[in-house]
C-alpha cells in the first residue's frame, strides 16, 4: 500500500522527456504512437516505467526479448484510452481493490469500474482493429490475468506492471 502511495504523489509530477519520446519512438510505429499519445501523461510515463523495467528484468534475467515484448509493455494499458479515468478515480480504484480483495468488481456496470477491470480486453480489441501481431494481442489482453502462468514473458510483463 505505501507503493501505492508514493506513486499516487509521483503521478502528478510525471513528464515526458526527451529520453522517453526517443524510446517509445524507437519502438513504436506511427500508428503505435498516435495511440500511446492519447493516454493521459501519468499512463504514457507508466507504461515507458513497465517497458524500461521489463528490458531490465529481462537481461538480469539473461532472457532474449524482443521488440514485440517491448511494444506490448508499451501499450498494455492502451484500453484505458476509452475512459479517461483520472488520476483519483484510479487511485481509488486500485485502493478500493485491495481492500475489496476485488470484490468491486460486482459493480462492472459502473464505467469507471468496468475500464478497471477490463481495459486489458478493450486494449486488446483495440490493436486488433490495427493488425497488430498475435504475441502483442495476446501480452496486452492478459497482463491482468492470473490464470496463465506458465508464460515467462507475460510473468516478467506483469510483475513489471504491478511495480509501477
Amino acid at each position: 500500500m505505501v507503493t501505492r502511495v508514493k506513486q499516487f504523489f509521483l503521478y502528478f509530477n510525471y513528464k515526458i522527456d526527451k529520453d522517453d519520446k526517443n524510446f517509445v519512438y524507437k519502438y513504436l510505429n506511427k500508428e503505435q504512437i498516435e495511440l500511446f499519445q492519447k493516454l493521459k501523461v501519468y499512463e504514457q510515463k507508466h507504461c515507458i516505467n513497465v517497458a524500461r523495467d521489463l528490458v531490465k528484468q529481462c537481461e538480469k534475467l539473461n532472457i532474449n526479448y524482443g521488440e514485440q515484448l517491448i511494444i506490448a509493455a508499451l501499450l498494455h494499458d492502451i484500453g484505458k484510452i476509452e475512459c479517461g479515468l483520472n488520476l483519483i478515480d484510479k487511485s481509488a480504484l486500485v485502493i478500493l481493490d485491495k481492500i475489496s480483495k476485488g470484490r468491486i468488481k460486482k459493480y462492472e456496470k459502473n464505467k469507471k469500474i468496468d475500464m478497471y477491470y477490463n481495459h486489458p480486453e478493450k486494449g486488446y480489441n483495440i490493436l486488433k482493429k490495427l493488425g497488430e501481431k498475435n504475441r502483442i494481442l495476446f501480452l496486452v489482453k492478459n497482463h491482468h490475468n492470473n490464470d496463465i502462468s506458465n508464460d515467462l514473458e507475460l510473468n516478467i510483463l506483469k510483475e513489471c506492471d504491478e511495480k509501477n
